[in-house]
């Protein structure tokens, strides 16, 4: 396992391309990046380059999810707006090259039935793996706990169990962010094991506050070795809000990267 660095919650005391030089210096082996678009994807590609870094994962665009709406990939009457998002990710991602592309399910839009929003989603899912197919970059999707983000349609592991088996992709798998785990009242370990084999992605901050880890009540510990034992080979995205500095909240970094060496010997 590697540790990549979430560019959108790290380093934002200065500007996102030169958040990827100071994520290279820092030790970090890669990074991810919630929304890139503002940056042409030709100058991200550079920096990415310059750095000597991959660019682990993006997410497709999501509309107005962040700004408190719905998003787009489960709402039927926006299917041309989740075709163009579709569409921008596809050319921005010929570019930049990300490892993944994460598809946000977004919040239930209040009066449609959750089947007929499920059934939607499930079917941008399948267009999104079958435009990404064989392109090198795979699809994954998340669970969000349903308090920091109210309505969010995918919460738990078996919300992403359940779509896997109705997407049926082989290039589709799940996001685990340990963080919204820990919100919804869920044992880490546990998750992991109900998406054994399924992960694509791992993502962590410390519960309560989402801050680094060492902030808070999270032990770490056992939800890395699982991921081991269970053959968890990919990247662990350290997407979390520095209760300080960037650069002082990285006092977890050493131990975490000895830790990771350790268990892969």
């Amino acid at each position: 396992m590697k540790l990549c660095a979430n560019l959108s919650l790290l380093f934002t005391e200065v500007p996102l391309l030169e958040r990827i030089g100071a994520a290279a210096k820092a030790g970090f082996e890669g990074v991810e990046i919630q929304f890139p678009y503002d940056v042409p994807a030709e100058q991200l590609k550079a920096a990415l380059d310059a750095a000597g870094l991959p660019l682990v994962l993006i997410n497709l665009p999501a509309g107005d999810l962040m700004r408190g709406g719905p998003g787009l990939a489960a709402v039927p009457e926006l299917q041309g707006e989740f075709d163009a998002a579709l569409a921008q990710a596809l050319e921005y991602a010929r570019i930049v090259k990300p490892q993944h592309v994460n598809v946000l399910a977004g919040r239930l839009v209040e009066g449609l039935d959750r089947e007929v929003a499920l059934q939607t989603l499930a079917a941008r899912l399948r267009a999104t793996c079958d435009a990404f197919a064989g392109s090198g970059t795979d699809v994954l999707m998340e669970a969000i706990n349903c308090h920091d983000m109210k309505g969010f349609l995918l919460n738990t592991p078996e919300h992403l169990q359940d779509m896997l088996e109705r997407v049926a992709r082989e290039n589709l798998r799940a996001q685990l962010d340990l963080y919204h785990m820990a919100r919804m009242g869920l044992e880490l370990v546990d998750c992991i094991y109900a998406l054994m084999g399924q992960i694509g992605h791992v993502q962590f901050a410390d519960y309560p506050e989402r801050s680094e880890p060492g902030s808070g009540e999270t032990d770490f510990e056992a939800p890395l070795q699982v991921l081991g034992d269970v053959g968890y080979d990919g990247w662990l995205g350290a997407e979390y809000r520095p209760t300080g500095t960037t650069a002082d909240s990285l006092r977890w970094l050493p131990a975490w990267r000895s830790s990771l060496a350790a268990q892969a010997l």
